[in-house]
């Protein structure tokens, strides 16, 4: 199966920031959620895959094709929804439909009006009059109803009140309705991420530091709640990555959890009160602590 988009060892090097050995797949039929502190690079690897931004290493094909040599082929099928992306202030919601409209066969009509309606959009109104929230469905509306099979979207719910923000995600949930599209969603809102996506990436710091599907990301971190007795010292295990303790109370975090754990715990004398599944934000702070920890020595 061809990829929708493929970064393998991508490299980019900045005064004071790099990117170092990116590698991405996202394939039809998935939504990649990719996720990141502000400033750990999820922007700047989104305008090199989207040739907006050269790479200095690796390679990069989107939409079956190389990038940026063949971007001008690669966009027919792809649209990328960012704040960034302008708008003419001074030109109305309807003109910008009408322009983007002329220029990709695939525009349907229909679709882009039923969005239209849904977002509640109104054809007249000026760009410099629309709220930031209209702004974001106005941009997403021109990329739906290209019918793009490779949606990109750079923190696309950044900002938005809670109504339009479930807006914009329904809408985009029906995209992969259709099997053979997929979706690149770039946030640090692990909400968001969590609700959509079925394969997950944690970026920090210009480097990829975990890539999994979601469920197994879920199913392999633990928190565990324990009881020392009075002297005792816990037991080195390898799936361990954080202990926070505070006399004889401790919080142990496993990313590779198993009833080993609990079972060596007990095995020394420990009383496990209790074991906890984690959140997506939990797993992505523990996992981004780890990280720079082991970065920092």
């Amino acid at each position: 199966m061809t990829a929708l988009l493929e970064l393998d060892g991508v490299e980019k090097n900045y005064p004071h920031f790099a990117l170092r050995d990116i590698r991405l797949r996202l394939d039809a039929g998935q939504i990649l959620g990719f996720v990141g502190p502000n400033g750990a690079g999820k922007s700047t690897t989104i305008r090199i895959a989207m040739g907006l931004v050269a790479h200095d290493g690796g390679s990069v094909r989107l939409a079956g094709y190389p990038m940026p040599a063949e971007q001008a082929r690669a966009k027919q099928d792809v649209a990328f929804v960012s704040e960034d992306v302008g708008l003419h202030s001074y030109a109305t919601v309807g003109w910008h439909i009408e322009w983007v409209s002329s220029l990709f066969p695939s525009w349907d009509e229909r679709y882009a009006a039923t969005l239209l309606r849904r977002f509640n959009l109104h054809p007249a109104k000026r760009i410099k009059g629309l709220s930031h929230g209209e702004r974001v469905k106005l941009l997403l509306l021109l990329g739906l109803a290209r019918r793009p099979r490779l949606l990109v979207l750079d923190e696309p719910t950044s900002g938005l009140d809670p109504v339009a923000r479930h807006e914009v995600l329904a809408e985009l949930m029906a995209v992969l309705e259709d099997e053979r599209r997929g979706i690149l969603f770039s946030s640090h809102n692990t909400q968001d991420v969590e609700q959509m996506s079925d394969r997950i990436a944690f970026i920090d710091r210009g480097r990829v530091i975990d890539l999994s599907d979601k469920e197994v990301f879920l199913d392999r971190w633990r928190r565990l709640h324990v009881e020392l007795p009075d002297g005792a010292a816990l037991p080195q295990l390898p799936a361990v990555i954080d202990i926070d303790r505070g006399g004889r109370i401790a919080t142990v975090t496993a990313n590779e959890y198993s009833d080993d754990i609990p079972a060596a715990y007990q095995s020394a004398g420990i009383v496990v009160r209790e074991v906890q599944r984690m959140t997506l934000e939990e797993i992505f702070v523990a996992t981004v602590m780890a990280s720079r920890k082991e970065q920092d020595g």
